[in-house]
């Protein structure tokens, strides 16, 4: 069941499933860019005995429409200041895996470990030039209102570079189009003659690649072996960055692992709960 939190600037859209007496700090799922919590279903329910959090981020699924100036790890600690809660176990997938990252660095006494996939920190780095032709031509569609373009560059991250999309299967390339399609009917503005206003961007945390060094608890960096070259290559440099980093990929997935190879994704999260609980003893 999906909840709101009615707060001063903002509601938040949230998904809270586990028992009352929860074993650990909650597990905390942030989704990626254009999509929503829809895409964490195989996770609500792989953690028996946490209490798993999935928040819409906003400008995405239920919750609000930036008004101002925010930071996406602000809106985080906000729900867990609001639902009570002190420390978490951050798990987050490219747009959401930065902000995990952000996390960390920015209040390190609410995360116990964080996982991150499909980016390294809230700054990745792109140079291979198949990302970058991509992200341009998701711009360009986004300017120029196409829609369907808009959704059809989003799908070449769920193929990757080194399969066609053809090859990914139909109930995933259906689940990121009606998420997508979804953010754009519900949160993209336009003027008075009808052309789109892109919404206002996020203030980014800055300096993160130099203060990784700051992050002390346990980080996984676990990537889709199919996803694109600079998001794994992010990924490892965010392991080997940080005092407590292990680096891991799920084979047969590019940039939604937990969809696509959940038992794969789950086996490694529960790894970095082993390791969380061990650093926390």
């Amino acid at each position: 069941m999906k909840h709101t939190m009615e707060l001063p600037d903002q509601h938040i859209a949230y998904l809270d499933v586990g028992p009352e007496g929860p074993q650990g700090p909650p597990l905390l799922l942030l989704h990626g860019g254009a999509v929503d919590t829809r895409m964490w279903h195989p996770q609500l329910t792989a953690f028996p005995g946490l209490r798993v959090l999935a928040p819409d981020a906003r400008g995405h699924g239920d919750s609000s429409d930036a008004e101002g100036p925010y930071r996406l790890v602000d809106d985080v600690v906000a729900l867990l200041d609001a639902l009570d809660i002190e420390r978490v176990v951050a798990v987050g997938v490219s747009m959401g895996g930065g902000t995990a990252c952000d996390l960390a660095l920015e209040h390190p006494s609410r995360v116990a470990g964080i996982v991150v996939s499909g980016t390294g920190t809230s700054e990745p780095v792109f140079e291979d030039p198949w990302a970058l032709q991509a992200f341009a031509e998701w711009e360009a569609a986004e300017q120029g209102a196409d829609l369907q373009e808009w959704i059809d560059v989003l799908q070449r991250f769920t193929a990757g570079p080194f399969r066609s999309l053809d090859e990914v299967d139909p109930p995933l390339r259906e689940l990121v189009d009606t998420m997508a399609r979804a953010t754009v009917a519900n949160h993209l503005r336009t003027d008075a003659a009808g052309i789109p206003l892109p919404p206002p961007p996020p203030t980014p945390v800055t300096q993160t690649w130099q203060r990784l060094e700051e992050i002390e608890v346990p980080v996984l960096a676990l990537c889709g072996a199919l996803d694109g070259d600079d998001h794994r290559r992010n990924g490892r440099r965010l392991a080997d960055s940080v005092p407590d980093g292990r680096y891991a990929e799920v084979p047969g997935a590019a940039h939604y692992p937990n969809l696509e190879n959940p038992e794969v994704f789950d086996r490694e999260v529960r790894e970095l709960l082993r390791r969380s609980a061990r650093a926390s003893a």
